[in-house]
């Protein structure tokens, strides 16, 4: 049974910086596609970026590109949202998700292509 665990959120002034880890257990890291998502109150759960396993492709959705960078550390089984110039609408709760089925993921954006999810960090940014 894989574990993530998040961390890494609080409260941040627009403009400001974070960086969310995610540390996953009980499982073979290195192998998995791995994707961050949000959740803001009364919304959807919306992907926000994805890496694949060999760390040679990232994928970003369009209002976080130039702003957020996704990475992982496989030898520290850890993977990260690097978070800058936030904006007020980047408050979220922020889950980090595990593709670990065999095949690969056919689209980083479908939070069904994921097995495992953590349970959430929460990023709020003030005006």
């Amino acid at each position: 049974q894989v574990q993530l665990v998040e961390s890494g959120g609080k409260l941040v002034q627009a403009g400001g910086s974070l960086r969310l880890s995610c540390a996953a257990s009980g499982g073979t890291f290195s192998n998995y596609g791995m994707g961050w998502f949000r959740q803001a109150p009364g919304k959807e759960r919306e992907f926000v970026a994805g890496i694949k396993w060999n760390i040679g492709s990232t994928y970003y959705t369009n209002s976080v590109k130039g702003r957020f960078t996704i990475s992982r550390d496989n030898a520290k089984n850890t993977v990260y949202l690097q978070m800058n110039s936030l904006k007020p609408e980047d408050t979220a709760v922020y889950y980090c998700a595990a593709h670990a089925r065999a095949g690969y993921i056919s689209s980083y954006y479908n939070p069904n292509e994921y097995d495992y999810w953590g349970q959430g960090t929460q990023v709020t940014v003030s005006s």
